[in-house]
């Protein structure tokens, strides 16, 4: 697994996490998929990911997407 689909499949588990959190316990946990949402919108612009910047550090192959 590369760095791009390490960081894919994160955003999935957090969005996935957060809707089971507000559906079971608050709709506030929603705040946590928008959070999601914004940081993958802002690193298709910028190329800047804090996610990807930690698989990297944890050994993961270079993607496409984050060089």
């Amino acid at each position: 697994m590369n760095i791009d689909r390490a960081v894919l499949a994160f955003a999935g588990l957090m969005v996935l996490a957060s809707v089971a959190l507000a559906h079971f316990l608050s709709p506030w946990w929603l705040l946590l998929t928008a959070f999601v949402g914004l940081n993958m919108l802002q690193s298709a612009f910028t190329g800047f990911c804090p996610a990807a910047m930690v698989f990297k550090a944890l050994g993961y192959q270079k993607g496409e997407a984050f060089r």
